[in-house]
């Protein structure tokens, strides 16, 4: 099989962590107003075969057993990886005792106009005879590496030609399935609106959930669209880690990229994400005392306890920031091969920071005018 050197730009990376949401996002509400017919899409069926073909899953999809054809083609690749890497060791020790015993004849080898003594010679022939049994070992050990790699290359090319012939194949499989399933008994398309539920909220819940305002909506929005926008970053991840698992286990190519730039990815996310959780009150917390409170109760234990939330926030705004503008003063990069800029990463948190902060200012609005409105 041959190797994948490539390595993920950095300037795609963060063009990725930007455009990717804006995608989603319109394809979703594209759905959302055009719900599909759950029959067979050609668009899908090519997903799957880009994606995933190579264990025969859009044919699973059109419903065809032919899927299975894919399935021992791809294992025996796999297997001949595997057999790859174990005689990979072999190759490696064998070519460095080769190595050694090539130095060895070297330091024998009498120098040029020196007559060599019978010691000289015997010690020759003996680091001559070390260097054959090594080199043996080494073309040996090659030649079984070799022989593997040409089973897996075989074995690819015979995947690669039953893909290209489904490739060519799909238009017409997706019309005949869809043909199929028009002939039967049409399945009801649900709405999502119709299906969406009312927020029922329990005893704990917090009560400034249905408090409104001009400046509270307006940071609930926001908190809410930026939530919403870095939530679909965690697909990206779904793509990364499968070309991941894809160059390591079929190519035997890890990589250097792809681990580090998914948790900074959601590093980023996390602190971004903290005020969309706090906006839909979904922070981790004991409420044992807390859901006994009447509302009134419940808004004058939240205004009393804000005051450790603005301690908490206020600290860890000026310290991100000290953080952040550190970074971007020296265009400070990871230590790591791939040297991903840091300083983006560290941006968010300052960043994170004030959408959290103004979403506890928000709260504590609400807070407020439940009090000032006299709910029990």
């Amino acid at each position: 099989m041959p190797s994948l050197s490539f390595v993920l730009p950095h300037w795609l990376y963060w063009v990725t962590l930007a455009i990717f949401p804006l995608i989603a996002m319109y394809l979703m509400s594209r759905q959302q107003r055009h719900p599909p017919d759950r029959r067979p899409s050609l668009f899908i069926a090519y997903l799957f075969w880009f994606l995933s073909g190579y264990i025969g899953i859009h044919r699973f999809y059109l419903r065809s057993g032919w899927g299975f054809v894919f399935i021992p083609v791809f294992l025996g690749i796999i297997y001949c990886n595997t057999q790859i890497r174990e005689v990979r060791d072999d190759e490696s020790r064998t070519f460095a005792a080769m190595e050694q015993a090539q130095s060895a004849v070297e330091r024998a080898r009498p120098r040029e106009g020196v007559e060599p003594t019978p010691e000289n010679k015997a010690e020759l022939d003996r680091a001559q005879a070390d260097f054959g049994k090594a080199n043996s070992e080494f073309q040996t050990a090659k030649a079984v590496r070799d022989e593997w790699k040409y089973r897996a290359s075989i074995a690819a090319i015979v995947l690669a030609v039953m893909l290209l012939i489904d490739a060519a194949l799909l238009p017409g499989l997706v019309r005949r399935r869809r043909a199929r399933e028009l002939a039967q008994p049409s399945l009801e398309v649900v709405h999502p609106d119709a299906v969406a539920g009312v927020h029922e909220g329990g005893v704990g819940e917090d009560p400034t959930l249905a408090v409104h305002s001009k400046v509270t909506d307006l940071i609930d929005g926001l908190s809410t669209k930026v939530g919403l926008y870095v939530a679909w970053w965690a697909v990206i991840a779904v793509f990364a880690y499968y070309y991941e698992v894809v160059a390591r286990f079929i190519f035997n190519s890890p990589t250097n990229w792809v681990h580090e730039s998914m948790f900074l990815m959601f590093g980023m996310q996390y602190v971004l994400c903290g005020a969309f959780a706090y906006c839909e009150d979904q922070h981790v917390r004991v409420d044992v005392i807390y859901a006994n409170f009447s509302t009134r109760g419940k808004a004058i234990a939240d205004i009393i306890t804000s005051l450790f939330f603005f301690i908490f926030i206020v600290t860890m705004l000026w310290t991100s920031y000290k953080f952040a503008s550190d970074a971007i003063s020296v265009g400070e990069r990871s230590f790591t091969e791939w040297g991903i800029q840091y300083w983006p990463v560290k941006l968010m948190m300052p960043i994170g920071a004030a959408l959290l902060a103004l979403q506890g200012l928000s709260k504590l609005v609400k807070d407020i005018l439940i009090l000032r409105s006299g709910r029990a």
